[in-house]
């Protein structure tokens, strides 16, 4: 395994200043935001990539110069949206970021499972999360049969065609947000289909990230891994429970935050993950994800590098850190 970062962390700095801070941190690999609107595309634009061979030489260059390797391109966003202003230029992205990773060739392509309305009328997105009232389970069918499979179907054979996998971030408030749903996709939709897997998500949901690892596995559907953790409150969570809609900032009575790896569970948890990876036959990046509110991006970045290396077997083969 690599150790990495998705470098949208990074995205006030310039690719050459981003792609420095990496490298100074003794990283080998990064995963680059290409668009979708999560949060968009602040190193690389898939789009003029396409089109300018000079722009496009440029930006491999930095990659080149510093030994890095580019893990994955990350294009988050919702191309079911039932606003098609919204859903046609996150698909439009997605298409491009696909077409670039084949160009450039970057295998993996990081992105969500999207959520549509629950009807052609819909203005916003509608996440079922509970079995009553039956309005809910008709919007679930609905949405998986008009919507997501056709979509998703569309999607894998265009990734196949052109050598790339898709790997769905299982993530509340979308269709795909568990072990269950991301593996109903992919056998509704094909194998180029699998999962980025970030912990954070499903912690507060009280998942076992090694347990779920384990099963993707056994699917071979574990395409890429993002390094980020999640701090549940225990008192906060005893009266109110884990579905919170309080703003990420209101840290004091919220249920659960994001936080810096090893900042939510200590440093045994992620070598307990590290080792699911490793059973798994995991041979990608470990991606750093940074949406720690109580850190600053550079100590939160430092403090995650020193306990995904420690977590680590530090046994170097060749220019590779292997877990």
């Amino acid at each position: 395994m690599k150790l990495g970062v998705f470098a949208v962390l990074f995205g006030d700095k310039s690719l050459d200043e981003a792609l420095d801070r990496v490298k100074a941190a003794g990283l080998d690999a990064v995963e680059i935001g290409a668009g979708g609107g999560y949060p968009g595309n602040k190193h690389c634009n898939p789009a003029e990539l396409l089109t300018d061979e000079a722009k496009l030489k440029s930006f491999q260059q930095a990659f080149s110069d510093r030994n890095l390797q580019i893990s994955a391109l990350s294009c988050h966003g919702n191309p079911l949206h039932p606003n098609q202003s919204i859903s046609s230029d996150h698909h439009r992205q997605f298409e491009d970021t696909v077409l670039l990773a084949e160009k450039i060739g970057v295998e993996t392509i990081v992105t969500f499972s999207g959520c549509p309305g629950e009807s052609e009328y819909s203005r916003y997105p509608v996440w079922v999360t509970a079995a009553w009232p039956d309005d809910h389970p008709e919007v679930l069918e609905w949405q998986w049969k008009e919507k997501v499979i056709p979509y998703w179907k569309e999607q894998n054979d265009f990734a196949a065609k052109h050598n790339v996998r898709i790997a769905i971030e299982p993530h509340p408030g979308f269709v795909v947000f568990n072990n269950e749903t991301a593996l109903k996709l992919r056998e509704a939709c094909g194998k180029n289909i699998g999962v980025n897997f970030d912990p954070s998500h499903l912690y507060w949901q009280q998942m076992d990230p090694v347990v779920s690892i384990k099963e993707l596995g056994k699917h071979d559907a574990l395409f890429h891994f993002h390094a980020k953790d999640t701090a549940i409150d225990p008192q906060n969570t005893a009266l109110n429970g884990v579905l919170d809609t309080k703003p990420y900032s209101d840290e004091l009575h919220r249920s659960w935050i994001f936080r810096t790896v090893g900042y939510g569970h200590g440093e045994e948890e992620w070598k307990r993950i590290i080792s699911a990876l490793q059973l798994i036959g995991y041979q990608g990046a470990v991606s750093i994800e940074h949406e720690d509110s109580l850190m600053s991006v550079e100590e939160g970045f430092q403090k995650a590098v020193l306990v995904l290396k420690n977590a680590l077997i530090r046994e170097k083969v060749g220019d590779i850190w292997w877990a």
